[in-house]
């Protein structure tokens, strides 16, 4: 793939933490979605203050180049950017998300570090779980920052 920042969309995706827990984590998606122009959007309560040191550290000086959106719920996130396309991730997908194929504006939506996504946005939208596949069952997630990276980039591949 080339690495000319023009072949993207300006805003290519929407990546969505549903009550993320761990600042780092956060942090680094934040970077993550800088480095790619895609909108970051905090659902629900925050395990955490968007003041706080860890996270900020985690995401450097680019904090000014993120487009932070701040919902209260999933139903108000749904509500303000009504996505043409919504992809969920848990390590229970049946479907990879190798199997799909991504487009500009697709919503990628993760769930908290120790619970993953809330049982009622899992059933709500269960049509559209993906899972990232893992060759070993004694592991049972990927850490956050990692499962967004490997699909935001995937989707990325698809739409250079």
């Amino acid at each position: 793939m080339s690495t000319d920042k023009h072949r993207w969309p300006e805003k290519p995706f929407h990546v969505v933490l549903v009550e993320p827990e761990i600042p780092p984590n956060t942090g680094n998606i934040a970077r993550l979605c800088a480095a790619t122009g895609s909108t970051l959007h905090l659902v629900g309560p925050l395990g955490f203050r968007l003041t706080d040191r860890e996270l900020k550290r985690a995401g450097l000086d680019y904090w000014e180049s993120v487009d932070l959106v701040r919902h209260d719920n999933f139903e108000s996130f749904l509500s303000a950017l009504k996505p043409e396309r919504c992809f969920l991730f848990s390590a229970r997908g049946k479907r990879s998300y190798l199997d799909v194929s991504f487009k500009p504006g697709d919503a990628l939506v993760f769930g908290g570090e120790s619970r993953g996504l809330p049982g009622d946005i899992m059933r709500d939208h269960s049509d559209k779980v993906l899972a990232i596949p893992m060759k070993n069952d004694a592991v049972r997630s990927l850490n956050l920052a990692t499962a967004v990276g490997i699909v935001l980039y995937e989707a990325l591949r698809q739409i250079a």
